[in-house]
This record gives structure tokens, sequence and C-alpha cells, in this order.
């Protein structure tokens, strides 16, 4: 399989797509965000605990800017803020069912099947380290 040719202005470790760029990252934060705020297991959780949602949104949007784009606009600690919450497997499970569905919603399979994989990493990621510091021992279930 060829790689992509590199991106002019583009960090050379960044995700190479024609189509992915601060824009798309973007639209797809503020329609998940917008989906999961209405969602009957996630909504009451973004809800009660974003008090600003341009905000959240923008940090978000920066999270994944930094991610695949490597631009590194986010500097925070991602785990820190979801210790609290109580999250279970069945949240990651309905998190990873509205953004995949988002990104297949917004883009070409190409393009979505970047932030899905991404979107698996983390929802696996988070999972396993809030299920340690509870002391227990997870497997990674999304990302296989």
């Amino acid at each position: 399989m060829n790689s992509p040719a590199a991106q002019p202005n583009r960090h050379p470790l960044a995700v190479q797509h024609p189509d992915l760029d601060d824009a798309a990252i973007r639209r797809l934060v503020e329609t998940f965000y917008g989906r999961a705020r209405e969602d009957d297991l996630i909504g009451p959780i973004f809800n009660r605990t974003v008090d600003d949602w341009d905000e959240h949104i923008e940090r978000i949007s920066d999270f994944w800017s930094s991610m695949l784009l490597k631009t590194g606009r986010y500097g925070g600690a991602p785990m820190r803020p979801h210790l609290l919450l109580g999250l279970e497997g069945a949240h990651f499970d309905r998190w990873l069912q509205l953004l995949e569905a988002t990104a297949r919603d917004l883009f070409p399979e190409g393009l979505a099947a970047l932030f899905i994989v991404r979107a698996r990493r983390i929802a696996d990621s988070f999972e396993m380290g809030l299920a340690s510091t509870r002391g227990d021992i997870v497997r990674p279930r999304h990302s296989l």
C-alpha cells in the first residue's frame, strides 16, 4: 500500500489525507457533541459536567487537531476530567457508536475511517486507564 504524499505545510508526522484539516475536525466535533448532548445514555453526563459548550468544543477540537495534525494546540491531561464521572464500558461503547456514525454521515469512507480508527484507540485508552485507577485490568475491546 502506498502512503499518500506529504502535504505542504503539514507536520511530517501528521495524518496525510487531502481532506483532513481543522475545519473537518471542527465539523466532526460540533456535530458529534450536538448528538451526544441529546443521547439518553451519555447526554446526561456531558450536560452535567460541561459548563461552557463553546469552550469545550474548542478544547476537544484542539485535542483532535493535536492528535491527527500534530498542531500541538492541546496541552491538557485528557484522562483527568474523566476520572470521577463513573464511566463504564457501556458509556465508551455509546460514545464510539455516536462518533463512528457521525464520521460516516459527514465524510467519505477514507476520511471517516481516519477518525474512527483514532476514536477506537481513544475509547480503549480511556477505558483501560480508568479501569486501572480502580485496580481493574481490562483488555482493549475496540481497536483490536
